[in-house]
């Protein structure tokens, strides 16, 4: 525990903004420990600040967690950008850049995953922070789902069936990284191994909305790992 502590004091050392380092090393440790668990003085210790820091820049405890859950999902953006889309792109191709980079965030493969650990706490166990998460990014977020399937659907469906679409979409995503040891459990390794990966998930939760849309053929069998939806039928 020492050395874990050691070292992400140097990790945080390295960020010159002292109110960075107190987010980055608050965010591990409330991914780590909980809300309760974890301590000021922890914190502190490993931004390399004084106690009395906390209370300069984020007046107590609470407002902290809550501002380290947005800093570790402004982290997560900058990380894994949201495609931008040139004029003329079609829907069915902004689908699936949707959806792969929802389960790259989700997943959090090759990144800290201090940050995935903390969001997901927070969905899991909402709090005042989970609101403020919603309404600033996760809300805008959405909001870009919904338009695609809007475009993919001409406007024959509403809003309120959108939205119910979108969301079936994202807890597909969700499953994986929600329940991906019971997922484990349940599938065979070659198979895994062969259609689990983030590429492989992305192909077949786009195939799967775009068959529910009427927008692509029924599933008949599975695309290959990996295959792009780019030439997917409208």
């Amino acid at each position: 525990m020492v050395v874990a502590r050691q070292s992400r004091q140097i990790s945080s050392a390295g960020v010159d903004d002292p109110r960075e380092r107190i987010l980055s090393a608050a965010g591990r440790e409330f991914a780590e420990r909980g809300y309760d668990s974890a301590t000021i003085r922890d914190i502190c210790l490993a931004a390399g600040v004084n106690v009395a820091a906390v209370n300069y820049y984020f007046g107590d405890k609470r407002r902290l967690y809550i501002e380290s859950v947005k800093h570790a999902h402004e982290e997560r953006v900058r990380q894994v950008p949201l495609s931008e889309w040139q004029p003329g792109t079609p829907p069915e191709r902004k689908l699936h850049d949707f959806v792969a980079n929802l389960l790259e965030r989700m997943l959090g493969l090759g990144q800290p995953p201090w940050q995935v650990r903390l969001m997901m706490r927070e969905v899991l166990q909402p709090t005042e922070a989970c609101r403020e998460l919603v309404e600033d990014y996760i809300r805008p977020h959405f909001a870009v789902l919904v338009s695609v399937l809007r475009e993919l659907t001409a406007g024959r469906l509403g809003d309120p069936e959108l939205r119910r679409i979108g969301m079936s979409i994202v807890g597909q995503c969700f499953l994986y990284r929600a329940a991906g040891q019971v997922v484990e459990m349940l599938v065979p390794q070659s198979e895994i191994d062969m259609l689990h990966s983030p590429a492989a998930l992305a192909d077949h939760v786009t195939s799967y909305g775009l068959a529910a849309l009427g927008a692509a053929a029924p599933l008949t069998s599975f695309p290959a790992a990996g295959a792009s939806q780019k030439d997917s039928p409208a």
